[in-house]
């Protein structure tokens, strides 16, 4: 017989002896107690902190400004509920070379009956402002936006400022995120202002203000 044969034949052969051995081990201790030991772990959260943006209310109501003495227009103000940034993260988890910055825009006021036409999105306006709390060195107010009825206020190469909030207009700005982390949290508001044309049909009106809050 080949060599090489024959011991892969006894390897076979003793392999099946163990296995037969252990079966047999197995059946004669099917007597022995049993015992059972729970195991137990509580996984707690991450602690790894987080970059969030919060608003004090659900909605913000416009009253209108009697005092107007433009008679083609009908001008609304409104206060917008405090807006807080909060990052609990650690400084050292943080980019030094990131920031935050907050930006804000709005949809059309449209008649809540879907009767009257809209009031477009560019008749909305506001002037960002930080609580008295926040250090100037570390974040900054957003320049204020004008509506579509105003005249534009700044010069060429700067965009205008007479866009109504149509697209996205910065509330706030941060210095940098990993330096000023320390403070824990930021807030400001903004005053709204609303002109409608004399003629606006008399009406409940909806917009939606998005604020988003985004780093890089």
């Amino acid at each position: 017989m080949n060599k090489g044969n024959f011991l892969r034949m006894a390897a076979a052969g003793l392999g099946a002896l163990l296995v037969a051995g252990v079966a047999g081990a197995a059946f004669a201790d099917d007597t022995d107690t049993v015992n059972e030991t729970d195991l137990l772990v509580t996984v707690g959260p991450l602690s790894t902190g987080a970059l969030t943006l919060s608003v004090a209310g659900p909605s913000a109501t416009f009253a209108e400004d009697t005092s107007n003495a433009d008679t083609a227009i009908r001008v609304f103000t409104a206060t917008l509920p405090d807006v807080t940034v909060s990052d609990t993260r650690a400084a050292a988890d943080i980019d030094p070379a990131y920031a935050w910055y907050v930006v804000g825009t709005a949809t059309d006021f449209e008649d809540v009956a879907n009767v009257a036409a809209d009031i477009p999105a560019g008749r909305l306006g506001w002037t960002p402002a930080l609580a008295s709390s926040v250090d100037p060195s570390e974040v900054s107010e957003g320049d204020p936006v004008l509506t579509t009825y105003d005249a534009r206020t700044t010069v060429d190469p700067v965009p205008a400022d007479n866009v109504g909030l149509v697209g996205s207009e910065l509330f706030a700005l941060a210095g940098g995120s990993a330096a000023i982390n320390p403070t824990g949290s930021w807030t400001g508001n903004a005053a709204l202002v609303l002109k409608a044309d004399a003629t606006v049909a008399p009406a409940s009106y909806k917009s939606v203000l998005t604020l988003s809050l985004f780093e890089d």
